[in-house]
């Protein structure tokens, strides 16, 4: 089921979506704070398309862009928390968890 999903920045620039077949089936969104940070407010992904690793993949791209932004990233979202906690591919620029 994933086989088509595309991933876009969002219309008004503050996130990521995941699409398949035209259709937005998960976000991520951001903020950016100042020049060198970023806070993950917010990740879902619609009931079907959970289990596939969508949300990963947002949260990877928001990392990415964070990496080539030279910003620290700092998680409020309980599951781009759980990530960055359970991958440490995420602690180059992990900043802090907010609990």
């Amino acid at each position: 089921m994933t086989d088509n999903i595309q991933y876009f920045s969002s219309v008004d620039g503050s996130g990521i979506d995941a699409v398949c077949n035209g259709k937005i089936i998960g976000q991520i969104t951001y903020v950016r704070i100042g020049m060198d940070k970023l806070i993950i407010d917010y990740t879902s992904v619609d009931s079907p398309y959970r289990g596939q690793n969508i949300g990963l993949t947002l949260v990877r791209h928001v990392a990415n862009m964070a990496r080539s932004q030279h910003r620290r990233v700092i998680t409020i979202c309980p599951f781009a928390r759980a990530m960055f906690n359970r991958f440490p591919e995420f602690d180059d620029i992990r900043l802090m968890n907010a609990h």
